[in-house]
Order: structure tokens, then sequence, then C-alpha cells
């Protein structure tokens, strides 16, 4: 087993992977991303997210895709987990475990304070999983989105002081 870094070479993989993450957590038909934007956002002159891959002689097993966030609170950056998923038949042999040490890894030696993420609340295996490893929910946070027509109308309105 091997992690590393993707790279431009690894983009159809990497959407292969997406959609197959989108049929376990139950939403096919919800991924629309273009794959020259996606190209643009991982390998492009200002990459808004990074991909770890796990791979042995069989090809690559599972990703995971993050970006950097910032905690005012610690004054220092973190790691938000986007999406880890291991191929199904890949599973139980070590390879998210795998991923995310590295990811912890990633975390220590750029000075974050933390590693976060989300998971489905149905999704008790990766939910024992995470445990497993230490990690704890944050059953305090419920999260909030503005997407679509939502989020275009508020970015209309625009702020005061805007000519």
């Amino acid at each position: 087993m091997r992690i590393r870094a993707a790279g431009p070479a690894d983009l159809d993989v990497i959407v292969e992977l997406i959609r197959a993450l989108a049929e376990y957590e139950r939403e096919p038909d919800a991924v629309r991303l273009d794959r020259d934007v996606l190209a643009e956002h991982l390998f492009g002159p200002r990459p808004y997210a990074e991909v770890l891959l796990a791979e042995d002689g069989e090809g690559v097993q599972g990703f995971a895709l993050f970006f950097h966030n910032f905690s005012t609170w610690e004054g220092r950056p973190g790691i938000y987990l986007e999406d880890l998923f291991v191929r199904p038949g890949a599973r139980g042999r070590g390879y998210g475990r795998a991923l995310l040490a590295r990811l912890a890894a990633l975390a220590v030696e750029r000075g974050c304070a933390r590693l976060e993420w989300s998971v489905l609340d149905w999704n008790e295996p990766a939910i024992g999983f995470y445990r497993a490893l230490g990690a704890r929910a944050m059953a305090e946070w419920t999260t909030y989105r503005l997407d679509g027509p939502a989020l275009r109308r508020l970015a209309d309105e625009g702020t005061p002081g805007d000519e």
C-alpha cells in the first residue's frame, strides 16, 4: 500500500472515485462536477483542494480530498476532509486508516490545530471507524449551507457601500 499526492494524470480516477462515493451515499445524481473545472481547482495555478490517493499493485483503492480552513480561536490553520472513500472491495485492509494517518501527519507538518470532517448520521460503519481512531463528534454544532438560488439571491444583495 502506498499513499501519495494526486497529480493531473490522476484526474479520471478521482472523478471515478467521486462518483463511486456518491453512489455509496445514495446520491448518484447529485454529482454535477465539470471535469475541466475540477482539474483547474485541484491542479491549476491556485489550487483550492488537494487529493491523496491510496494505491496498491491493483491500482488506486481510495482517496481523500481536503483543503485548509482556519480557526480564529486557535489562530492557526486546520485541514478539512471533504471526502474519504475506499472502494468496497478494499475496505477493512487499512486504506482509510492510512489516508487519515497521512492527513494527520500533514496537519502536524503544516502547523494545523486540527483535522475535521463531517459524516452522514446513517453511516454507522464510518462513525465506528472514526470513533476507534479517537475522533469525537461535535454534537453541539449544526452545519448550514447556502447554495443554488439562495446563494445567488444573497450574493445579488451586495454589500452596503459596494459601487
